[in-house]
């Protein structure tokens, strides 16, 4: 499994399964070992041991394409603002059946 490449493709489900532990929302600053411990959690949950090192390392990894894709603005080098909201995925969902009614 390519640790990398299964956050970047479920970041929805990774960040509501985050948001269970860490202050998560619009505008909210993140941290790396906020987001290195998630992943080691998110993946232990999965049955995945993803040791401290190699963590931090996809959870820089992992920042970099967030910032490439405008999800989150770097503050320093260990820090990032959130700039997506979890409520605009329901909102549309709900435009969407609005439409199809």
């Amino acid at each position: 499994m390519e640790i990398l490449t299964e956050l970047q493709n479920n970041k929805t489900m990774f960040f509501n399964f985050m948001r269970e532990k860490y202050p998560v929302f619009h505008n909210s600053n993140i941290f790396l070992r906020d987001l290195q411990y998630a992943i080691m959690s998110y993946f232990e949950k999965k049955e995945v041991k993803v040791k401290y090192g190699p963590a931090e390392k996809i959870a820089l990894q992992f920042a970099e394409y967030l910032e490439k894709q405008n999800d989150i603005t770097r503050l320093d080098n260990s820090t990032w603002k959130v700039n997506f909201s979890f409520d605009s995925g329901v909102k549309e969902e709900k435009e969407a059946e609005t439409v199809q009614n």
